[in-house]
């Protein structure tokens, strides 16, 4: 029988202050040198992180009761429109929502200088906000208007409540039209100019737990700065795809739905995006732990860039099959050769950032500040792989 430990296990260890954390990018280096078997009796807690743009992304806000209340039918923050059907102040607001006086793409590119990311953004980084509401008055919530400038410490709840991060590998995008395409990764030139991609390899959550063992309902997490949890899975995941003989995924697969408090966090780990041509988002940083309960998580998190491989795709839809594959060691040297072609690389998500969360969710774990959680409810697909 093969080596093991519990969730208990760990968390005693944490508490004692004798566990042993190494980041993914470390953990790749000792399975390489080790083996997965002496890893897992060394290690008991990987840590992982991303840092990219994250569309569906948002946040529950509170803004108080008026006097007389209100039950608002429009709201705006810094003229960026909330959602407001949920009840008389909770409002939802977008990340890709753009402000209400924005051109948008009538002048094409469009560059969409501020949006619901931002809004995001400016409330962790401690800026004031001005929110307006309308409302058509009833007995109940007479207010029929109400104006006021508002910091995050001002609403009396404040919650990110993303439905769909952390995507589980992501395709490789290029462009084999004659025309400049603008696109959710980002500005793509003609006739292969470039390939753009957006995971951080040996470092993405998803990856280090490509079957989704160690990761489900009420995981922690580092999110935004602060901590969050995992709710359920996140929109479009899609585990049944094909993936290689270490279970990774060749194609999108896993998301994640993530929660936690928006008063927690900060405007170095959530920042408002513009995306030429394509409209706003929100940059958002998470890290996960992933612990080191046998011998097959050592081999899962002991996975290199050069065994993580995605599809290239034409997004100009002129071919719609995948024009080929390639490896993230390939991605991350700064040139890909497609149909003969030398093609420069360029990342959407940034290694740099990834690599700091990971490094700070180690030290929130060294330090015995942040205990793993058993998930409650595993996420779909969380069996045997599909080799293909």
């Amino acid at each position: 029988m093969g080596f093991s430990r519990t969730y208990e296990e760990i968390n005693e260890k944490i508490k004692s202050g004798d566990v042993v954390v190494v980041t993914a990018e470390e953990m790749t280096r000792i399975v390489r040198e080790k083996g997965e078997k002496k890893a897992a009796q060394e290690v008991d807690v990987v840590t992982t992180g991303t840092f990219a743009p994250m569309c569906s992304s948002g946040a529950f806000l509170n803004f108080g009761h008026t006097s007389p209340p209100i039950k608002a039918h429009r709201v705006w923050i810094n003229n960026v429109p909330a959602y407001a059907g949920l009840a008389a102040v909770d409002i939802y607001i977008g990340a890709t929502e753009p402000a209400a006086d924005d051109p948008l793409n009538r002048i094409h590119p469009g560059l969409f200088e501020y949006g619901g990311g931002h809004v995001i953004q400016d409330l962790v980084s401690g800026k004031p906000v001005r929110l307006k509401a309308e409302a058509y008055g009833t007995d109940c919530y007479p207010n029929r208007f109400v104006e006021k400038t508002l910091y995050l410490k001002d609403f009396p709840n404040a919650t990110l409540c993303n439905p769909r991060n952390a995507y589980q590998n992501y395709n490789c995008a290029v462009n084999l039209s004659s025309k400049t395409l603008y696109t959710y990764m980002g500005v793509l030139k003609p006739k292969l100019g470039n390939a753009n991609y957006s995971t951080s390899g040996c470092l993405s959550p998803l990856l280090n737990d490509p079957l989704y063992k160690t990761i489900g309902l009420g995981t922690q997490v580092f999110l935004g700065g602060g901590v969050g949890y995992v709710i359920w899975h996140g929109t479009q995941h899609n585990p049944n795809v094909p993936r290689n003989e270490r279970g990774v995924p060749k194609s999108p697969a896993g998301t994640l739905m993530l929660l936690g408090d928006l008063k927690q966090m900060s405007g170095r780990w959530l920042v408002g995006v513009s995306m030429l041509g394509y409209g706003c988002s929100l940059a958002v940083g998470i890290g996960i732990p992933v612990p080191i309960l046998d011998e097959e998580m050592a081999y899962y998190t002991g996975v290199g860039d050069d065994e993580i491989v995605t599809q290239i795709k034409d997004y100009s839809f002129t071919e719609p099959e995948p024009l080929g594959e390639v490896n993230y060691a390939e991605l991350k040297s700064g040139t890909i050769r497609i149909r003969g072609k030398e093609v420069p690389t360029v990342p959407l998500s940034s290694y740099v950032r990834a690599k700091e969360i990971a490094e700070i969710l180690k030290s929130w774990i060294k330090d015995g500040r942040f205990l793993l959680t058993k998930p409650q409810k595993y996420l779909p697909g969380s069996s045997e792989p599909k080799v293909k």
